[in-house]
């Protein structure tokens, strides 16, 4: 048998044990259970579950039994998730080590580090938002098992931002400590954990129409606003170096972030959708212009800081125009009446391109052979 303490040792050899004893040991346990019933015969009478019944969230169906789906997609994204494996050790950053030391201008140094800083701690906070505040609420497994996916990307992220900084040679203690120091930083990470610090506990009753709206909301911001506005344009300074031919292994690592944050964006605007469906329940716009109003003013802050100085190609005005192109857009996922920021362009025509990445290379040169393991994916 193997030994729990140590499994790669060789197993110990047992005796065979006598049938009597067996025998001695099955009666004396029928003997103390004889008032209790077997516990495959537990339940056994139950109704099947109906896949009608379920609910995304107060659903009342066995929340172990995943098929049948009342939430088919939610099974498709988790499915899709999993073409997309990928780690930060399949690429190659030699070129971004000698890029920062010998390339990079101090402004261009000045954006890269301040990039990473707000998001080695944006990861975690995720991470720890949809493990502990919404994964625990869902009441069908289809929509939990994909979430369980999500909390484990989130900290592929982490990971990924932790091998830059490593390989790069940066300070550590310095760069994770930023958003603690650098108002601008800690300034989105404190509008978050306000905006979501509500929900983080497991006895809120969502029944209570008052809790259901703040949950809602709270998800809400953190699928459209945290991931879908501020992630997905908050990789873009990088990008616009990677476009000059700079930093490009950090650049691939999160083009391949960046889709995952499609798809949990994607995923959280589709679940508030439903919730607000079977709960029918109705958001206060006041509370939704506050929730835009407020991750703006945040985010221009920020730029403003990362980009005092223009770099080359890009500069703040840039950044947030988009923000506000990009805010429209999920605005519109969400079914929402106005656009956030009425009229707004994209400032980034390139960008959705770098969702789309297909990623083959010769083995010899990267362990990357190709980022999507799977199919053609969609990212609606």
């Amino acid at each position: 048998m193997l030994d729990w303490n140590d499994p790669l040792a060789k197993p110990v050899q047992t005796e065979p044990v006598e049938p009597a004893i067996v025998e001695k040991a099955l009666s004396g346990s029928k003997a103390k259970n004889k008032n209790n019933p077997e516990p495959d015969l537990v339940n056994k009478n139950l109704d099947p579950v109906n896949a009608d019944d379920k609910r995304v969230i107060n659903g009342q169906t066995d929340i172990n039994q995943l098929a049948p789906f009342k939430y088919p997609w939610a099974w498709t994204f988790f499915l899709n998730a999993n073409k997309n494996h990928w780690t930060p050790l399949d690429v190659n950053m030699a070129q971004d080590v000698s890029d920062y030391r010998n390339k990079l201008t101090p402004e261009e140094k000045h954006v890269y580090e301040n990039v990473l800083s707000y998001l080695t701690t944006s990861d975690i906070l995720a991470m720890r938002n949809i493990g502990l505040a919404v994964m625990e609420k869902m009441s069908a497994p289809e929509l939990q098992i994909y979430q369980a996916r999500q909390v484990y990307e989130e900290a592929l992220h982490t990971w990924t931002y932790q091998h830059c900084i490593e390989t790069i040679g940066l300070e550590q203690g310095e760069i994770y400590n930023r958003y603690r120091v650098v108002p601008e930083i800690h300034q989105k990470i404190a509008l978050a954990n306000r905006r979501l610090s509500s929900v983080l506990h497991s006895d809120i009753d969502l029944r209570d129409r008052d809790e259901l709206h703040n949950f809602v909301i709270s998800y809400m911001f953190f699928a459209a606003i945290f991931e879908g506005c501020w992630f997905y344009n908050g990789f873009s300074p990088i990008f616009a170096l990677q476009r000059r031919g700079l930093m490009k292994g950090t650049a691939e690592q999160l083009q391949y972030i960046m889709r995952d944050e499609v798809m949990h964006a994607a995923f959280g605007i589709r679940v508030v959708k439903q919730i607000i469906q079977e709960e029918n329940l109705t958001l206060d716009p006041k509370e939704i212009r506050a929730m835009w109003d407020e991750a703006y003013e945040a985010e221009k802050s920020y730029t403003n800081y990362i980009l005092r100085d223009p770099i080359l190609g890009y500069s703040a005005e840039t950044h947030l125009a988009q923000f506000q192109y990009i805010a429209n857009r999920r605005a519109n996922q969400l079914g929402l009446s106005e656009d956030p920021f009425p009229g707004a362009e994209s400032a980034l025509p390139w960008l959705d391109e770098q969702a789309n990445l297909r990623k083959e290379k010769n083995f010899f040169e990267t362990r990357v052979t190709e980022y999507q393991t799977g199919g053609v994916l969609t990212w609606d």
